[in-house]
C-alpha cells in the first residue's frame, strides 16, 4: 500500500514504524531531513519529484547475502525507466543514471535478527518533472529533462512498486544469478576505462568488470591486476565535473 503525506522529517524515519509491512510505501511531498548516502542530505522542490521509503521484511535473506536486495531494488528502478522510454544504468552501489547524470539517488539501511535480515527500508528520490536544479548540484537529471515530457508521479510510483515486489519474488525464489547478471549487465560504465578516486585522494583511473555478489566493485588497474573495493573505498569521479561521485 502507497501512503502519501504531505510533510515529515524522513520518510526512512517515519517507514520505521511497525503499522508499516512488507511492500508499503511512504511517499512524502516534503522532508525536513532527508538524507543520502556518504551523509549527504537530500533536497526537493515540492510537487515535481518522488520521495519515499519502501518497506520490505526479507527475512529468510543472510546478512552475508544483502548487496542482492539492493541489486534488486536498482533494478526495479531500470526496469520502471524503461517501461518510461528511458535508458539508464546503475552507478555502483546503487545510483541510476542517465548518461552521466544522476536520476535517482538511495539510501537503504537494516535491521538484522540472528543473522538474517529482519526489515530493510529503502529511502528512494527519483528527479520526475524537475526541470531547473541548484547549480551547486553536480550533474542532476530528470525524467521530464531526458524525455521532454512531465509524467504522473503516482502512475511513475506504482511502475516500480510493481517492477520490485516482480524483482523481489525472483530473489525470493532463489534466481540469485539472473539477478546478478541482470545488474551487471546494467552498471554504468561497465568495460569503459573511467577516472576514479581514493579515500585519501589518490587519482587513478581503471576497468569496471563487475561487482561480487557481496557487493564489492570490481576494478581492472592498468598494471593488470584486478582488484575488489568496498563501498567507500573508492569514488567515482565524473569527468567535467568538479565534484567527486
Amino acid at each position: 500500500m502507497i501512503y502519501h503525506i504531505d510533510e515529515t522529517t524522513s520518510t526512512n524515519d517515519d517507514a520505521r514504524n511497525p503499522r508499516y509491512r512488507h511492500g508499503d510505501i511512504v511517499w512524502a511531498e516534503r522532508q525536513t531531513a532527508g538524507r543520502g548516502q556518504r551523509g549527504h542530505t537530500w533536497t526537493s522542490p515540492e510537487g515535481v519529484n518522488l520521495t519515499f521509503s519502501l518497506v520490505l521484511e526479507p527475512r529468510f535473506l543472510p546478512v552475508e547475502e544483502q548487496f542482492l536486495l539492493s541489486e534488486v531494488i536498482a533494478l526495479a528502478l531500470t526496469d520502471t525507466f524503461k517501461k518510461c522510454g528511458i535508458t539508464t544504468r546503475i552507478k555502483w552501489t546503487n545510483d541510476i543514471y542517465a548518461g552521466d547524470r544522476k536520476l535517482v539517488g538511495m539510501l537503504i539501511e537494516h535491521t538484522l535478527a540472528e543473522g538474517h535480515l529482519a526489515r530493510t527500508i529503502a529511502g528512494i528520490g527519483i528527479n520526475v518533472n524537475q526541470i531547473r536544479f541548484d547549480p551547486s548540484l553536480p550533474n542532476p537529471t530528470s525524467m521530464a529533462q531526458v524525455t521532454s515530457r512531465t509524467f504522473d508521479r503516482h502512475e511513475v510510483l506504482g511502475m516500480f512498486h510493481t517492477h520490485c515486489m516482480e524483482r523481489y519474488e525472483q530473489l525470493r525464489n532463489g534466481d540469485r544469478e539472473v539477478i546478478q547478471n541482470d545488474y551487471r549487465e546494467r552498471m554504468y560504465r561497465l568495460g569503459q576505462r573511467g577516472p576514479f578516486r581514493l579515500p585519501d585522494g589518490t587519482p587513478f583511473e581503471a576497468i569496471i568488470e563487475g561487482v561480487w555478489p557481496a557487493g564489492e566493485l570490481l576494478l581492472r588497474h592498468d598494471d593488470g591486476t584486478l582488484r575488489a573495493y568496498l563501498f567507500r573505498e573508492v569514488e567515482f569521479v565524473i569527468k567535467g565535473k568538479h565534484n567527486k561521485q
